[in-house]
């Protein structure tokens, strides 16, 4: 069992991020001992209920302006003081390569180790206190783990890094070459994501690449009865408003559904918000969907989970801009899977290595409407066939998706780094 850990995120609590909460929270009861620290706070309206049972200490990186006005000052003081040449070293580092907050990022280099001063005065304090910290874990390879970078720069305590999906994969190769050489551990949570690292990572850091999927609560999402019901079929999806979602897709797939096959009655729920929802609500009036679908905007954990246990079927058609974004595993399709949900899906990002098509879902090709829509069809018109893929896609999820499995292989690299 890891000691003291201390994790490093862009900002808490986040509502599309519920993996870090179930991660934090799983870690937790582990036994693992965890101190957060945020770089800012998220301001969102809505937060998820199980932050509340969330345990370790927040701590905030952006709130210095109401702070003493020499606290700055005495920080870089205190690490100073404390590791003089490990602390000239990293500020040099840091001003002479500014390129490495390139690409998607919030802070500058600069930035960065202002916030990694604050991190390593307090693991100073702690030393000092007898009570060290082990381990630093970045969540997200863009600004949390270059402070983490710097501050173990500084400290000598090794760190982690969890990649996932735009912060994996536009940030500059240099950059990310640099986090990884530095780290103990690069973990991601997809084998699609694996095979990036592998392609750009010089091959003495590869025994470094770490594959742990993210988890659900197996005991909480768990399948609904389902009667056979009257249409119209429920259809659910889950998930920001933005393009890599895929939401416009969707719709288009439910137009040439209602067209091809009027006696297949359906209503679509999307559970989510963010920038491209006016645009998403003018493309469905214009398609003549205005009863059949719903933006029925954000959602907490527990709203989502009813929207699972209340649908029929669960639909998400990722694909990859030409930004760059992309998802991993979607968390979304692993939890309606866990909910015995037939899922409709597309072949970006790590998405099969848990929907196997035909066998766990229905998977089409990214972009590919004609090919969503004849999947929606299928379910749509064929209950049993719903019952068949709830179920393998529930077996699927309890094989490789379970959050205490997941939280037990980050906890052995967490100890692996200390020992």
């Amino acid at each position: 069992m890891p000691g003291r850990v201390m994790y490093l995120v862009r900002s808490w609590p986040r509502l599309s991020q519920t993996f870090v909460v179930n991660e934090v929270l799983a870690q937790e009861r582990l036994g693992t001992r965890l101190e957060l620290y945020s770089l800012t706070r998220s301001e969102e309206r809505l937060v998820q209920p199980q932050v509340s049972a969330v345990r370790a200490q927040v701590h905030y990186l952006d709130e210095r302006p109401r702070r003493p006005r020499f606290a700055a000052l005495r920080e870089h003081a205190l690490v100073a003081r404390s590791a003089p040449l490990a602390y000239a070293a990293t500020v040099v580092y840091a001003a002479a390569r500014p390129q490495l907050s390139r690409g998607y990022a919030t802070l500058s280099t600069l930035g960065c180790l202002a916030a990694a001063v604050r991190v390593a005065a307090a693991v100073h304090r702690a030393r000092r206190a007898g009570d060290p910290v082990e381990h630093l874990h970045a969540h997200f390879a863009h600004d949390p783990a270059l402070v983490a970078l710097l501050t173990s720069r500084m400290t000598g305590v090794p760190y982690s890094v969890t990649a996932h999906a735009r912060d994996l994969y536009q940030i500059p190769v240099p950059s990310l070459r640099a986090r990884a050489r530095a780290a103990v551990a690069v973990v991601t949570c997809c084998a699609a994501n694996v095979d990036y690292l592998r392609s750009v990572l010089p091959a003495d850091l590869h025994t470094r690449l770490r594959l742990i999927h993210h988890g659900v609560e197996l005991d909480r999402f768990v399948p609904a009865d389902r009667p056979d019901a009257p249409p119209p079929v429920r259809i659910v999806s889950v998930g920001r408003l933005v393009e890599k979602k895929g939401f416009a897709d969707l719709l288009h797939a439910c137009a040439e559904l209602r067209s091809s096959r009027p006696e297949a009655a359906f209503r679509l729920r999307v559970l989510g918000d963010g920038p491209l929802r006016p645009e998403l609500a003018g493309l469905r009036d214009r398609l003549g969907l205005r009863e059949a679908v719903e933006f029925a905007g954000e959602v907490d954990r527990d709203g989502v989970l009813r929207a699972y246990q209340d649908a029929d079927v669960f639909a998400l058609t990722p694909w990859v801009p030409a930004d760059g974004d992309r998802d991993g595993v979607p968390n979304v399709v692993v939890e309606a899977m866990a909910c015995g949900l037939p899922v409709v899906t597309t072949d970006a990002g790590g998405v099969t290595e848990v929907v196997e098509h035909g066998r766990t879902g229905l998977v089409a090709t990214p972009r590919d409407v004609g090919a969503i829509a004849g999947h929606l069809a299928e379910l749509v018109t064929d209950p049993t066939r719903r019952r068949e893929l709830g179920a393998a896609g529930r077996r699927r999820v309890e094989q490789g998706f379970d959050v205490r499995s997941a939280a037990s292989e980050l906890s052995a690299v967490f100890a692996g780094a200390a020992s």
